[in-house]
């Protein structure tokens, strides 16, 4: 097994898809389906090797491996050939979830609008029988929301015989995975207990969402589009299915680039449509993103929020020094002379490295860090930003940077639907509903985890 992100010699980056020849037998044909206009004639089944993840001997089981090299386009088409069959028992309702940082990749792709993008990848998803499609920033509002209210409980109980602090981010799941089964203490105390937005969107789904459609969680099948491999990972991971009455909250985790590559394979009539939302008949919401050029933005929230919750300072656009290299930024707040807020964010293997070496040894001098596994940040997932030779895409990347760059950025605070998701879904900011559905735990190698075990 190959490690995607980590520096060793003998580790190597090998993405490989059959051709034609070799099509999946999940995908519908004519002869499968009656011969009906606009089915596929062929899809590559895009198979998934432990090698595109941030995986190694030490992270992943073979159990594991096994379910891994299940996500891929042929489970998602077993389930739409399913619900063409007679047997209503069996039918599922089909539901996919897109990641902010996927939409620049499509856009770039087909020469669109990120907002013409995200329709017609709506369009196309419904035209195979997908029956919703959601934008997942919702998820990413609450995942910020959650953290930033960490962080500051972090930074109040913080002490020299109790240290709470540095804070590290949890939304990267390689990085995650990387601490889980590698690390263990000193560094899993320090990943902040805020569950991903994969994972929260995995329960607004599979409870919010199938309670006010009066569906069981099994009958769903959902799907996340994400920028890299690793989410297939967490979608392993989660600690959900209690909580869902034993169904996992994402059923099948398929990358930008095998969307495209079915969508290019394709001759069926698409039309645009608006992306649904999970808040009923409302009219469709633009796109929008949060405050970061290549991620989700925690380190700019967070600080924003840190600043005026502690120091009651008003803090306007978050300006980052490089440090070693531009994947390893820190910003600090201060007042007369005294630093009050360090923040950092890690980028990149390497970097990463290097805050796990200084933690270790007590010498990390920031607050809070903002861990991504992907050199360049979300954007550069391997699911999306490689060239047919395995390397980065560095035209299709600063195309991508500056269509994500362009899309109007919204504060999770202003999410009115967040705020009443809150009260109508967990019953309040304060309930213990939230620590359930938004937060989680972190093993060590060989022991597990489960939410309710946190304290904060």
């Amino acid at each position: 097994m190959k490690c995607e992100h980590c520096t060793r010699k003998e580790c190597s980056k090998k993405t490989r898809t059959e051709g034609p020849e070799n099509a999946a037998a999940g995908a519908p044909s004519p002869a499968q389906d009656g011969g009906e206009k606009g089915e596929f004639h062929k899809l590559a089944d895009a198979r998934i090797f432990l090698s595109d993840c941030l995986a190694c001997d030490s992270c992943v089981t073979a159990e594991e491996g096994a379910q891994v090299s299940q996500q891929n386009a042929r489970d998602f088409f077993r389930v739409l050939n399913l619900n063409k069959k007679c047997d209503a028992s069996k039918h599922k309702v089909l539901v996919v979830s897109v990641c902010p940082q996927s939409l620049p990749y499509f856009a770039a792709k087909f020469s669109l609008s990120v907002t013409d993008a995200s329709r017609r990848l709506c369009g196309f998803l419904k035209s195979l029988g997908v029956h919703y499609v959601f934008d997942m920033t919702v998820a990413a509002d609450f995942s910020l929301l959650e953290s930033q209210r960490e962080f500051v409980r972090r930074y109040q109980q913080h002490s020299e015989e109790e240290p709470t602090l540095p804070m590290l981010t949890s939304a990267c799941p390689g990085w995650v995975r990387y601490a889980e089964r590698v690390l263990g203490r000193p560094v899993t105390p320090h990943l902040c207990t805020a569950k991903s937005p994969q994972q929260i969107m995995g329960s607004l789904v599979k409870d919010y969402f199938a309670r006010r459609q009066n569906l069981s969680p099994d009958k769903i099948f959902h799907v996340i589009v994400a920028p890299c491999y690793d989410k297939k990972l967490e979608a392993l991971r989660e600690d959900v299915p209690t909580a869902l009455h034993g169904s996992r909250g994402a059923d099948c985790v398929l990358t930008s680039g095998e969307i495209t590559q079915i969508m290019e394979q394709s001759d069926l009539s698409v039309q645009d449509a608006a992306v649904d939302t999970l808040f009923g008949d409302l009219e469709e919401e633009g796109v929008r993103r949060h405050d970061s050029a290549r991620s989700d933005g925690y380190l700019a929230h967070i600080f924003r929020h840190a600043a005026k919750e502690l120091f009651n300072e008003d803090v306007g656009e978050v300006t980052c020094r490089a440090l070693r290299n531009k994947d390893f930024r820190e910003v600090t707040l201060e007042k007369s002379g005294e630093v009050l807020l360090h923040f950092a964010a890690a980028y990149g293997f390497r970097n990463l490295q290097n805050v796990v070496l200084k933690l270790k040894k007590g010498r990390l001098p920031f607050h809070f860090v903002e861990v991504l596994a992907c050199a360049g940040g979300c954007l550069s997932g391997r699911g999306q930003a490689q060239a047919e030779d395995g390397r980065a895409d560095r035209a299709l990347l600063r195309q991508m940077e500056g269509i994500y760059a362009a899309i109007p950025v919204r504060p999770p605070e202003t999410n009115a639907h967040v705020q009443e998701l809150y009260q109508e879904w967990l019953g309040g900011a304060d309930s213990p509903r939230v620590q359930e559905a938004l937060h989680t735990a972190y093993q060590g190698p060989g022991q597990a985890a489960s939410s309710r075990d946190i304290k904060w």
